[in-house]
């Protein structure tokens, strides 16, 4: 991985064998940044992603392996009460299976870099956004502090 900040945004280039998400999150402490959006395309080699079924409280868990392309990238970094950073990320992928093309998309778990990703990390500007735990799903939602 390698990066740049360019005044209020980073620039994320990662490469084979790297972790998207936690590659995002070590940027994030490294430049000492609390909450941000983020977005990024790239080809990858497995994707873990989830839907959240409210019925069952739960989320199902899907793994995408082979050529993928990571054809949208897009989510958020918060911080909790504590300063430990949380993220919430979606994806889409395009690959093939056979002869046909397939799309997949869902809440992001784990995304690894078969060939190169390139994220954009734009730090939340003049404040901060936190994190308000959610019981029903064990993750949390965007809450402004004071």
């Amino acid at each position: 991985m390698e990066y740049r900040r360019f005044e209020d945004t980073c620039y994320i280039r990662l490469d084979r064998g790297d972790e998207i998400v936690s590659s995002i999150l070590a940027v994030c402490r490294a430049e000492r940044v609390e909450s941000a959006t983020f977005s990024g395309i790239g080809g990858c080699s497995e994707a873990k992603i989830q839907t959240f079924i409210p019925e069952d409280g739960a989320f199902e868990e899907r793994t995408l392996q082979g050529m993928l392309e990571l054809v949208s990238l897009i989510g958020n970094v918060i911080s909790d009460e504590q300063g430990e950073l949380h993220y919430h990320a979606h994806a889409a992928f395009a690959f093939k299976q056979g002869e046909e093309h397939h799309v997949a998309a869902g809440h992001v778990k784990s995304i690894t870099v078969s060939y190169t990703a390139e994220i954009e990390l734009r730090p939340v500007i003049g404040g901060a956004i936190k994190m308000k735990p959610d019981p029903e799903t064990g993750t949390g939602f965007w809450s402004f502090p004071d």
